[in-house]
């Protein structure tokens, strides 16, 4: 299931019809998630969403209205074997954005934080920055669903490290593209891996990229504490959907 998770009904068009035709494109059924505050009743959103439902003509969508207040975001989306979450941002001050990320820290799934400025998902062009650490590898099976059912073409940004292991993982991304024939080329970044992010911003918009896939962090430091983890920068900084895919701590090792 192709899951959109909404706390306002302003706003919904371009991220509930994003969520709806990636349903179509990936084959997957298509459901729209809200989580009850205190003040709200069950019938009221049900109603709000259904408006929604009819006028965007998102058809055969199901509705879940969360009541428990045990549920996350998480438990949730393994519950209902979502695949991919779209979450509505209310705004992009920093405390949102950090709330949104601290919900989705324990995903097993890919997700995007949506902006209300953002345009319809586009996929015809998806940017995927490579660099040193194992998980990066992780991007590809994404990258891979989005070349077969999309059609897309895979723009890897290689990051500019002295060492190999980010050739390694372009290159291992590259045999999984050749199996399968998929659009791709690779191109070498000005950064090393600590920026690579950054740079595949502007790298998207030279492309007319419509999606950056990036690793969210894998631990937090001291600074991401204090100043939010890489991926808050990148989300902050971009005027285009960033994919976020949650290193599986059971996979990697502390340190590499």
């Amino acid at each position: 299931m192709i899951t959109v998770q909404i706390s306002s009904i302003d706003n919904t068009e371009t991220i509930l019809k994003s969520g709806y035709s990636l349903s179509i494109q990936l084959k997957k059924n298509f459901g729209i998630v809200w989580f009850l505050n205190s003040f709200e009743t069950k019938d009221q959103i049900e109603i709000s969403i259904n408006k929604i439902i009819d006028n965007f003509e998102l058809r055969h969508t199901k509705i879940f209205i969360i009541e428990n207040k045990n549920e996350s975001i998480d438990i949730f989306c393994e519950r209902v074997e979502s695949s991919f979450l779209f979450l509505q941002l209310q705004n992009t001050k920093s405390k949102s954005i950090q709330n949104s990320l601290k919900q989705c820290r324990n995903l097993r799934i890919p997700y995007i934080l949506w902006k209300t400025n953002f345009e319809k998902l586009n996929l015809d062009q998806v940017i995927v920055p490579v660099g040193f650490l194992e998980e990066e590898v992780e991007k590809a099976q994404f990258a891979s669903a989005f070349g077969r059912f999309s059609n897309s073409s895979i723009h890897l940004l290689l990051a500019n490290d002295y060492g190999s292991k980010a050739m390694n993982n372009a290159a291992k991304m590259i045999s999984l593209f050749d199996k399968f024939d998929f659009k791709h080329n690779q191109v070498k970044a000005k950064t090393d891996s600590f920026k690579i992010e950054f740079e595949s911003i502007q790298f998207a918009y030279q492309v007319n990229g419509g999606i950056i896939i990036i690793s969210a962090s894998r631990d937090y430091g001291l600074d991401d504490l204090f100043f939010g983890p890489k991926e808050y920068h990148v989300i902050r900084k971009s005027d285009l959907p960033i994919l976020l895919v949650n290193p599986r701590g059971d996979l990697y090792a502390l340190c590499d």
